[in-house]
């Protein structure tokens, strides 16, 4: 099996409590052709975004401390960081939690599990992948 390549390879932060699903995730987002940071705490996420300056940002929504809807409008406050790509990672699929990720500023909304065709897609396509 060949790697996927990615188009413009990127910075990546995921942010999930879950350990293993993160570094999972990571993992994929490195076979995809992208750099990536794994964080596990929403505040300390800021921190890391501050000095890593991720292109896009895949946030678990069930954070404990800070959720994924403040950890997103805080992300988009970090100088830099304005135009970043926000990308709610969640088992949350009920009308609502899409409701308050787009209002909390995501740009997309996706349930976990993740394929990988569907990380490829949200990493390498515009927007609203």
């Amino acid at each position: 099996m060949s790697s996927p390549v990615a188009r413009q390879p990127g910075r990546v932060l995921i942010v999930d409590d879950n350990v293993d699903m993160a570094n999972l995730i990571g993992t994929l987002v490195q076979h995809c052709g992208h750099e990536s940071r794994v964080v596990n705490d929403a505040v300390r996420s800021l921190t890391v975004a501050s000095e890593f300056k991720p292109s896009i940002a895949l946030l678990d929504i069930g954070l404990p401390g800070m959720n994924g809807f403040e950890l997103a409008r805080q992300l988009r406050l970090v100088p830099g960081l304005e135009a970043i790509k926000l990308v709610a990672l969640t088992g949350y699929s009920d009308e609502d939690h899409r409701r308050r990720a787009t209002e909390a500023g995501f740009d997309v909304h996706v349930v976990k599990p993740i394929a990988l065709a569907q990380l490829q897609s949200v990493l390498n396509d515009d927007r609203t992948a």
